[in-house]
């Protein structure tokens, strides 16, 4: 099952189907990332929305670059000028 429809309760509330949130790995209490999107809604575990960030700077980004590494570096530099 890839689809079904639902029906937004009070105050918009939305239930996800048991089936969808054992597929996802996520329990009534788990958080969410909703993501608005221009075609819909996206919804993701955390792991996938970190996941996701990575992926997108990895396009810009090349992969013998460490940019924590860099970003540390550079705070010790402004530290040191002080």
């Amino acid at each position: 099952m890839s689809e079904v429809a639902v029906k937004l309760g009070t105050g918009g509330r939305l239930v996800i189907p048991g089936e969808f949130r054992a597929a996802m790995g996520v329990a009534p209490g788990d958080v969410v990332i909703l993501v608005l999107e221009p075609d819909g809604l996206r919804l993701l575990t955390p792991q996938q929305a970190v996941a996701r960030a990575q992926a997108l700077v990895r396009r810009h980004v090349s992969g013998d670059r460490h940019l924590a590494d860099e970003l540390v570096a550079e705070r010790r530099e402004e530290v040191d000028a002080a």
